[in-house]
């Protein structure tokens, strides 16, 4: 399931998925992102009133703490890029998104995982968080939340496209776009690279 540093005879790119170039995929991810965001502050203010934001340091925590949140999604990005064998991950901002990228290209299952694991770590870390403190900083703290589920639209309409493709296709990930590229040659033995 390690990367590859070459992409392998066979292959041809089927599909780019680039949030900067393509406005119209931007803006289903972005309406994607905004209905998220909707959804979950109408079930947090069912649990506790959203008026809580506005006492005590629930605003600081919400700013600091999303700025924070961003660094640390892309960090755990990157540490799955390396798992799977990446060499050099860089990272940035773009001005509207902050990203992990790689030159290397990764099986489905491993790209899968890489694209999913900020939003089930942090996920699963700031609802025990959530649950933990008191009622007076829960906005504080769902408000970052709120920003892991809504802010990983991108990641999420990735997992699906990809998810509705072959198992030997091959994503490359610069950060700022994703190229999926498939298999033409079918005698090619990749896939027992990929999984072996």
């Amino acid at each position: 399931m390690k990367c590859l540093t070459k992409l392998p005879d066979g292959y041809q790119e089927r599909l780019t998925v680039d949030l900067q170039k393509d406005k119209k995929m931007a803006v289903t991810v972005n309406g994607i992102a905004l209905g998220l965001l909707a959804v979950l502050a109408f079930i947090g203010n069912l649990m506790v009133p959203i008026t809580t934001l506005f006492h005590g340091w629930n605003i600081v925590i919400m700013v600091l703490g999303t700025v924070v949140y961003m660094v640390l999604h892309e960090l755990v990005h990157g540490l799955c890029m390396k798992f799977f064998g990446s060499q050099t991950v860089r990272y940035g901002f773009t001005g509207l998104y902050a990203y992990a990228g790689s030159k290397e290209y990764y099986g489905k299952r491993a790209y899968l995982i890489i694209a999913l694991a900020p939003v089930v770590v942090w996920g699963i870390v700031l609802l025990v968080v959530c649950a933990w403190v008191d009622i007076q900083w829960f906005w504080g703290i769902y408000y970052i939340q709120i920003a892991n589920l809504s802010g990983a639209a991108g990641d999420l309409y990735v997992t699906y496209v990809c998810s509705r493709l072959p198992k030997d296709i091959l994503i490359q990930d610069s950060g700022v776009s994703m190229v999926v590229y498939h298999r033409t040659d079918m005698e090619h033995g990749v896939s027992e690279e990929l999984n072996g």
